[in-house]
């Protein structure tokens, strides 16, 4: 089980007794690369079985991973060449190495020299997962004012609008004509026959109220002089 938001942010602190099997997990981004070079650094660092993915760190369905990771049992450690073969990001990272502290089972990168079951090893993951939450909280911060500062200035937020008033005006004027379709005329602007009927809402009452509704005042007939 995937640990929660809360326990990514808050890693556990006891050491994990490793006493089991190194099992390893390698990754490429493309079918076309190759992952010998990954293979040869984790059988030489005593993985007795090592599951790969040839994925996008991107991508969540990385089959292999799970596999991994189901296969752990405590005390043992999981072991991958460099930490970004394993997380999409620092924060998937951190929810991953914290899951498996809880489950009792050890974490290492061999190119960052990193061992949580040692106390520098969950020291400097301690860090790292500080310096994540810092970082988003520096984000969601910056984010809220922008927004203020867009809104003070006036700035509409939110989706852009469907349809121009140009091409709303364009829409009703083709619209007066009875050989033209809801359809042809949405076709025509590259827009949605929904679209068309949310931003001209004179249709729903049919095309004579929409003709009277844009159809000009006429004057008022002048006074007879007296």
């Amino acid at each position: 089980m995937l640990p929660t938001s809360r326990d990514a942010e808050h890693p556990a602190t006891e050491p994990v007794a490793a006493t089991g099997t190194l099992i390893g997990y390698a990754r490429v981004s493309t079918k076309a690369q190759l992952l010998d070079r990954q293979m040869h650094a984790l059988t030489e660092a005593g993985c007795v079985r090592i599951f790969a993915d040839k994925k996008s760190g991107k991508n969540a369905e990385r089959e292999e991973l799970w596999k991994a990771l189901d296969y752990l049992r405590p005390g043992d450690i999981l072991v991958v060449p460099s930490m970004d073969r394993l997380g999409r990001s620092i924060q998937d990272l951190i929810a991953l190495v914290s899951g498996l502290r809880q489950r009792e089972v050890g974490f290492t990168s061999l190119h960052e020299s990193l061992d949580t079951t040692t106390p520098g090893g969950r020291l400097v993951f301690h860090v790292f997962a500080a310096l994540a939450e810092f970082i988003r909280e520096l984000i969601v911060q910056g984010t809220h004012e922008g927004l203020d500062a867009a809104r003070a200035r006036g700035v509409r937020l939110g989706r852009p609008a469907a349809m121009t008033p140009e091409q709303i005006r364009h829409a009703r004027d083709l619209l007066t004509r009875p050989e033209n379709t809801v359809v042809s005329i949405a076709k025509l602007l590259g827009v949605s026959r929904n679209t068309v009927y949310k931003y001209v809402p004179e249709l729903k009452d049919g095309r004579p109220a929409l003709a009277a509704a844009t159809a000009p005042a006429l004057p008022h007939p002048a006074e007879p002089c007296p």
